[in-house]
């Protein structure tokens, strides 16, 4: 069994000293400490999924804040539910509650695991209103709003047909050159 530690901070000129102290008194060792310099929100963070990669059955990923590891309740719940597939615990230094290796943390997470379920199955719901209404509307279901009116469409398609170039279309219309192609395409 090992102590995988995990930190991260998010600019380069913040410091993990803090961090690794402490998940070297919780029994990590340099070999197991992995380390991000990245933003939370940052979706590729690769040391982490190093760490991840690195654990084995029965070994326990340790962080030491869980805002450390995860960006969300949903990526916590999804992080922790491959860690437990594989046989792997998870603590969080500074919140004993968030810890898989005591009965009381494998409940807190299966509570977590439910609230995030049913995030996701009210989202979902809320969407499916959204395309219902729409579609009762006579609009589109999905995307951004139309944003280039058909006078505009009519404008561009009018000015290349009298051998305007695109930049010349794209600036008397107020659009990009590749909003202007995809219109005369259209």
């Amino acid at each position: 069994m090992a102590i995988v530690g995990y930190a991260r901070v998010s600019t380069t000129d913040q410091n993990t000293a803090v961090q690794i102290d402490l998940l070297k008194a919780a029994g990590a060792t340099d070999d197991t400490i992995f380390q991000d310099r990245l933003s939370g929100l940052d979706k590729d963070r690769p040391k982490l999924a190093e760490a991840l990669r690195f654990v084995r059955k029965g070994d326990i990923l340790v962080v030491t804040k869980v805002d450390r590891l995860a960006r969300s309740a949903a990526h916590l719940h999804q992080i922790v539910e491959e860690l437990t597939k594989r046989g792997v615990e998870f603590k969080v230094l500074n919140d004993p509650s968030l810890d898989t290796t005591k009965p009381h943390g494998k409940l807190l997470f299966g509570i977590l695991a439910s609230i995030a379920e049913f995030e996701t199955a009210l989202r979902k719901e809320r969407q499916m209103e959204g395309i219902a209404k729409r579609r009762a509307e006579g609009g589109p279901t999905w995307g951004r709003p139309k944003t280039v009116t058909n006078a505009v469409e009519q404008k561009v398609r009018d000015m290349r047909a009298e051998g305007g170039s695109l930049r010349a279309i794209a600036a008397a219309v107020g659009y990009s050159t590749a909003t202007v192609q995809a219109i005369i395409k259209a």
